[in-house]
């Protein structure tokens, strides 16, 4: 099989393909005062000095899947194997810079339909082997490491051949897509019909539309198109004990919704084949604007009473005072000095930067929703940057993984972790966050820059977005970041502050701390589906499940 580099995932985002993002020379000087950083360049190495073991795949189960797939689809060659261990965490792209060992898969298989996924599936309860299901690879916890568990091998179940848009009904608003189809693909196929998913989160150029089922996506305009979870009708669903369909109504009280036991599963429970989803009308007009709050209190309270007054704009997101200074130093020249003086002249002292996004299919609609917003964010007080700061921040939306890339090219410790919570925690949740985050990554000639934003608002709460920037401890890089994502794990679940994911999912980083959510009862009852459904344990093993 001919592999299409861009899917392959490497040493990092831009590996994929796309613009490389060069930090300014003004940025490195800023993060050397700010943080400590050492100039020096620690660029990735080559994939050659990576050790990867040979294939322990048994001969009769290799057999055994070619006869499913093809030949051509079997692939156990160094590089392909190479290209699909892991995700594009922090870790995963240290390990992949040769800073650690790799969970390389012992082959790769590539079906064509869910007919083949199922069959694979079976081959591999058959046999013992586990099996990793890998749609983008975007996974930042975790969630597509190929372990092995207790089995001889392990499999991943590469599903970019699941490329199609199956149905659309225009009339329902339904369109049902296979699961390797990229989100990116799934708008284009969507508006050659008038439509759109409208789910857009900061891995859209990779993601695929079975992994935002996955894991519970939220994308950044959930606000008006809502989570992913919220769009699924149904699933086609590869199992052990074989395929399962669910969603046949927009509403049932037939019991528990299954196919919530689905969506958020990470392949722990069955691979999903295709995803029923709710779809919109395409937007034909957007606004997006930008506006600054003086103080996180104040920007949190804004954000609180547009939810609550259900005025939401369709992207809503507040910076906190860190990560406002970080991407006005970031974007340097004469206008970061502008706007400073601009803010200081309104009593802005400690700025906090609102986006609101409105996407409309008139503009009739948007600028009735848009004064419905604006009148409850003027009950608090705000300045406006208008329509350049917005379309700024729209444009560079996707810019948040090359930069990561290059802030790793320089020797920098870079890494995001989400949760969320109720209001009236929200504040003591970030406050407490933020201080697991700076004491642990504080050190001697380096201090850390942890940054958070509100991404997504509720009537009831909100989740947090932390970024965390320092430089790297070169003695130790996986420990440094281990640590800190240890304490911030803590410092969530600490008395039940907030969720240990909002949309991240919890793959392998997070399921030590997902009884204290669900509790013993809650991981025996998910204990008891994975029984049900993957009686020995083939499907994704050591994810979501203990």
């Amino acid at each position: 099989m001919t592999n299409n580099s861009d899917h392959l995932v490497r040493g990092g985002w831009t590996s994929a393909g796309g613009q490389d993002v060069i930090l300014p020379p003004h940025a490195t000087r800023w993060l050397a005062a700010r943080t400590g950083l050492d100039a020096r360049p620690t660029p990735a190495a080559p994939d050659s000095a990576l050790t990867v073991a040979e294939s322990a795949l048994p001969e009769q189960v290799h057999k055994a899947l070619r006869a499913v797939v093809g030949e051509r689809h079997v692939l156990t060659g160094r590089d392909d194997r190479l290209g699909r261990s892991g995700g594009l965490s922090y870790l995963d792209l240290l390990r992949h810079r040769g800073s650690g060992p790799l969970a390389v898969p012992d082959a790769v298989v590539v079906p064509a339909d869910p007919a083949e996924v199922q069959q694979v599936v079976e081959v591999c309860a058959t046999h013992g082997i586990g099996l990793v299901p890998f749609g983008g690879g975007t996974s930042v916890v975790g969630g597509v490491a190929a372990l092995r568990g207790d089995k001889p091998a392990v499999v991943v179940l590469d599903l970019v051949r699941l490329d199609k848009l199956v149905s659309v009904d225009p009339v329902s608003r339904l369109a049902v897509f296979q699961a390797g189809v990229v989100a990116p693909e799934a708008e284009r196929l969507l508006a050659v019909h008038g439509l759109t998913l409208g789910h857009v989160p900061q891995s859209f150029e990779r993601a695929t539309i079975g992994g935002f089922a996955a894991t519970r996506s939220s994308g950044q305009a959930s606000s008006g198109y809502g989570r992913f979870e919220d769009m699924v009708e149904g699933v086609r669903v590869a199992t052990p004990r074989g395929e399962w369909r669910l969603g046949v109504a927009p509403a049932s009280a037939a019991g528990p919704d299954l196919r919530q036991v689905v969506v958020g599963s990470e392949g722990a429970f069955g691979v999903i084949t295709e995803v029923t989803v709710r779809v919109r009308e395409l937007p034909t007009v957007r606004r997006y604007e930008g506006f600054v709050v003086d103080g996180w209190e104040a920007g949190a309270a804004a954000v609180r009473r547009l939810a609550q007054a259900r005025v939401l704009a369709d992207v809503t997101r507040l910076s906190d005072p860190q990560e406002t200074e970080v991407g006005l130093t970031l974007s340097g020249g004469w206008k970061t000095a502008v706007v400073r003086k601009y803010l200081r002249a309104r009593g802005i002292l400690e700025p906090c930067l609102l986006i609101l996004g409105w996407e409309a299919t008139s503009t009739e609609d948007l600028a009735h929703r848009r004064r419905a917003t604006l009148r409850v964010l003027r009950q608090g007080r705000v300045v406006s940057l208008g329509t350049p700061a917005g379309e700024t921040w729209r444009h560079g939306r996707f810019a948040g993984p090359r930069q990561r890339d290059a802030l790793m090219d320089k020797g920098v410790c870079v890494e995001t972790l989400e949760t969320a919570t109720y209001w009236s925690k929200l504040s003591t949740l970030r406050t407490e966050v933020r201080a697991a985050l700076v004491g642990a990554l504080s050190a001697p000639g380096r201090t850390p820059i942890v940054a958070c934003h509100i991404s997504h608002a509720y009537e009831t709460g909100a989740s947090l977005y932390f970024t965390t920037i320092v430089p790297r401890d070169t003695g130790d890089p996986e420990g440094q970041w281990q640590r800190a994502k240890a304490a911030a794990c803590e410092a969530i679940s600490d008395g039940a502050l907030g969720t240990i994911s909002h949309h991240h999912a919890v793959g392998v980083d997070h399921a030590p701390y997902l009884g204290r959510e669900v509790g013993e009862l809650g991981l025996d009852v998910l204990a008891g589906v994975k029984r049900t459904l993957d009686p020995d344990g083939v499907l994704n093993p050591g994810k979501l499940v203990r």
